[in-house]
């Protein structure tokens, strides 16, 4: 078995990674490509579990632009989560990886209900985990989402998968003078305003000290590299 300097990690995927060139939705073929990513590092010895967002669906943040208010407009975006953690499930299971989707609401026909002890269990026994439903509470993001169950099942770093290779002083797809950062300390994101992970998020990671890692997740075998301890994207610790 390969050497991994992290065994348990928490995978944050936005909504948005998932409609790839669409302007809305799932594209089939992104979920399939992080499905024989994550099937690769299983296969590795990983235990990965995984924290969707749901704006490739719905944004609670913007809800009060349609005249809803924001604590529906949240959970609307709670349940955009659960849509696409079944989704990715599915994809899962046909490339052969066990994978339960545990939520913050509970809605028991589809999803077990978050239960630390459960996941950890799932975990051990090789199953991949996602964690679907925010932390089920409005106005906490699922960047909160991600710190919080990372911290409870003990992982040993947050994987933030973007498209774009780390974090940079611009938006490097608009910008083609931004400059990457190999590393970032928390309070420079803090202080920067940078766009790494809302600020509840970075100080929830500072806290504990549990180091992010933002990558690109369009990249083949990224996910592989990182647990092979090689220094892909920007680090944050």
């Amino acid at each position: 078995m390969n050497q991994l300097k992290y065994k348990r990690i928490l995978l944050k995927l936005s909504g948005e990674a998932l409609q790839g060139e669409f302007q809305f939705g799932i594209e089939p073929k992104i979920l399939t490509i992080i499905a024989l990513e994550i099937k690769e590092i299983q296969e590795m010895g990983a235990e990965t579990a995984i924290v969707i967002g749901g704006g490739n669906i719905f944004r609670g943040n913007v809800a009060e632009n349609f005249g809803i208010e924001r604590v529906t407009g949240d959970y609307m975006g709670m349940l955009a989560t659960v849509i696409n953690g079944l989704a990715l499930q599915d994809v899962l299971e046909k490339v052969g990886i066990i994978t339960r989707v545990q939520t913050a609401i509970e809605m028991k026909e589809l999803a077990e209900p978050y239960i630390r002890r459960r996941a950890m269990r799932h975990l051990e026994k090789g199953r991949v985990v996602i964690f679907a439903g925010g932390t089920g509470n409005p106005y906490f993001s699922t960047d909160t989402a991600a710190s919080l169950r990372a911290m409870e099942i003990g992982a040993e770093v947050i994987l933030k998968g973007t498209r774009v290779d780390g974090v940079y002083t611009n938006d490097p797809l608009k910008d083609e003078n931004a400059v990457k950062f190999n590393t970032l300390t928390y309070l420079d994101v803090l202080k920067n305003g940078l766009k790494v992970m809302d600020a509840a998020a970075i100080s929830l990671c500072m806290d504990n000290k549990l180091p992010i890692i933002i990558f690109n997740l369009m990249e083949k075998d990224n996910i592989k590299r990182i647990l092979m301890g090689e220094p892909i994207g920007t680090l944050v610790s």
